[in-house]
């Protein structure tokens, strides 16, 4: 019989919304040594870390924003997704109840907040079967500031003679960070999708962000994008929270999709230095955290 795990999921769900992981808080204070000394960059990575140290302390929210839960569920063959759904729509309403979570669920039709973080397609849950005998589920927290800088392009485009080819997603994702600045609480880590149609864009996207900081791709002239888009968005001068500086973003991952002849979208999405993330394996019966 397959296990009740709702009380598993609403550790996941602590640990993604209190601990940040380790690639994450490596990479902000790296960025803090970076910065100038007595600078406002620096005084700002100085009480992001600061937050960072007192909310793994005291197992509160890192942000009060605990954003959308997007949960990324792997399972073997036999197991019941209606069971897993309803554990972890379980476990979402339980770690609301302990305020790990802020009640976020907002009917948009009649602006009343459901009080227990589920609504409809809230939470996000994609479901997929793979031949491993274990589950794994992936947890990420999606801040709302973020989620409105996020942006999609339709190549080619003349404002910014960007053509259907890599320069011109190059070009269009420089765009997306100059047009965000300060907004979407930077430094943020891009998630960059190329291809698809325009919602499996914004899903692939999305999906970079449970890779960790420097995870690059295993296509070489991607990775080689990737690390060149991070240079460069950094050297803009945007810094953290728009106030200047050396580090604009900690990472970007791209992804790609197929696409129909008619369309090349290129998609951004933006994730805050909050990069909240857990990743939860169950095998034999026992449950680990990653």
């Amino acid at each position: 019989m397959q296990q009740d795990l709702t009380e598993a999921f609403v550790e996941l769900i602590r640990r993604a919304s209190t601990d940040l992981p380790p690639d994450v808080e490596e990479a902000l204070r790296e960025a803090y040594n970076r910065e100038e000394e007595g600078s406002a960059a620096q005084s700002v990575f100085s009480s992001i870390l600061e937050n960072v140290t007192l909310a793994r302390q005291h197992s509160t929210p890192v942000c009060q924003d605990t954003g959308t839960p997007i949960f990324y569920v792997h399972y073997p063959f036999g197991w019941s997704t209606l069971k897993l759904r309803e554990q972890i729509r379980t476990a979402v309403q339980e770690a609301t109840r302990r305020s790990y979570l802020r009640p976020n669920a907002v009917d948009s039709l009649t602006d009343r907040n459901s009080g227990d973080n589920t609504g409809q397609d809230f939470p996000v849950i994609h479901f997929e079967e793979w031949e491993e005998d274990y589950l794994q589920v992936d947890l990420t927290l999606k801040g709302g500031g973020c989620e409105n800088v996020g942006i999609q392009y339709s190549l080619p485009d003349s404002r910014l003679k960007a053509g259907r080819d890599l320069e011109g997603v190059r070009k269009a994702a420089l765009d997306a960070v100059v047009k965000a600045q300060g907004q979407g609480c930077a430094p943020g880590i891009l998630g960059i999708a190329i291809g698809g149609d325009r919602g499996t864009g914004y899903e692939v996207s999305k999906e970079q962000f449970i890779r960790k900081i420097g995870e690059r791709s295993d296509i070489p002239e991607v990775a080689a994008l990737e690390e060149r888009l991070k240079e460069e968005a950094n050297s803009l001068g945007i810094g953290p929270m728009g106030f200047g500086g050396k580090t604009t973003v900690l990472d970007v991952q791209i992804g790609a999709a197929h696409r129909l002849p008619a369309s090349y979208f290129v998609t951004v999405s933006y994730m805050c230095w909050a990069c909240r993330r857990n990743r939860m394996i169950v095998r034999d019966g026992q449950v680990s955290y990653q």
